[in-house]
């Protein structure tokens, strides 16, 4: 068996507001709406990222998306009033997480080569 798609999700309480926040966050509009209390983004040829209404389960979420230059995400984050700092775990990769306003976490990162 070969998975051939990637389709992640983060639970929120507030959806109308979730929806701003990432939409922010991301840089644009979600690709589509699945119905009134979800939104979709496509981030990657494979690779999908959704928000739903989901009140029970919101704030619970983790999420690591891995971008080829860090260093510039962080500053377009920035940009759009996004702060956060960028740490390092030796050999490994480098990070900058932030939360959503339910306390999700989303993380992108960067892996070290070598």
């Amino acid at each position: 068996m070969a998975i051939t798609q990637l389709f992640a999700g983060l639970p929120v309480a507030d959806y109308p507001a979730a929806l701003v926040w990432y939409e922010s966050l991301l840089g644009r509009a979600p690709d589509f709406h699945p119905h009134d209390s979800e939104a979709v983004w496509q981030l990657a040829d494979t690779g999908w990222v959704y928000v739903v209404a989901d009140s029970d389960r919101a704030g619970n979420g983790l999420l690591t998306l891995l971008v080829d230059d860090l260093d510039q995400h962080v500053g377009e984050l920035a940009q759009r009033g996004f702060a956060t700092e960028i740490e390092t775990l030796p050999g490994k990769v480098r990070r900058a997480s932030i939360a959503d306003p339910d306390g999700n976490r989303i993380t992108f990162g960067q892996p070290l080569s070598g």
